[in-house]
């Protein structure tokens, strides 16, 4: 299949599995499976029914593989300097400014990202779109107040926002 023309969204219907993972990746990173089971939920009349299966399969999968899928390599770069793609943000968010962090924002953020994952034991994960620097950093402190169970819950979630992102990015019928 070639993914530089992805299928419209009622050719995935009749995909096989195969490519219907194939058309479906990099929308849960690293995690064909979430794909593989929502491929049994076929058909998908709206972008929203497809959203729906994927999240559903998200949700019933074992804890260990949502922790898995949680902690699944991000295109975040932790550690670099602030103002050259760093706020461990990654280059989705560098597009939203978030690279442009002081050196005061970069050690909170950096602090912040110490405490979580040793209070967790996961990565802070965040749609986002839409929030600046200080909204990121101001959900991230307030996330730290989470119990374990909410937050895997809010991780969760969060990976839902983003997978949603993607398939409207990936499904936009808009002219580009």
């Amino acid at each position: 299949m070639d993914m530089a023309a992805p299928p419209v969204l009622g050719a995935l219907s009749t995909l096989a599995q195969r490519e219907f993972v194939a058309a479906l990746a990099g929308i849960f990173e690293h995690s064909p499976w979430v794909a593989e089971r929502a491929w049994h939920s076929r058909p998908f009349a709206t972008l929203d029914a497809l959203h729906g299966a994927l999240c559903e399969a998200m949700c019933s999968a074992s804890p260990a593989e949502q922790h898995a899928l949680i902690c699944a390599p991000r295109t975040c770069r932790q550690g670099r300097d602030p103002g050259r793609n760093g706020g461990g943000f990654g280059s989705r968010a560098s597009r939203r400014g978030a690279d442009a962090c002081s050196q005061e924002e970069f050690a909170r953020l950096q602090a912040l990202n110490a405490a979580y994952r040793a209070k967790f034991g996961f990565p802070f994960i965040l749609a986002v779109r839409g929030l600046d620097r200080e909204a990121i950093i101001a959900r991230f402190a307030a996330r730290l107040g989470n119990s374990v169970a909410d937050e895997f819950a809010e991780a969760l979630d969060q990976i839902a926002r983003i997978a949603a992102l993607r398939l409207a990015e990936r499904f936009s019928t808009a002219p580009d």
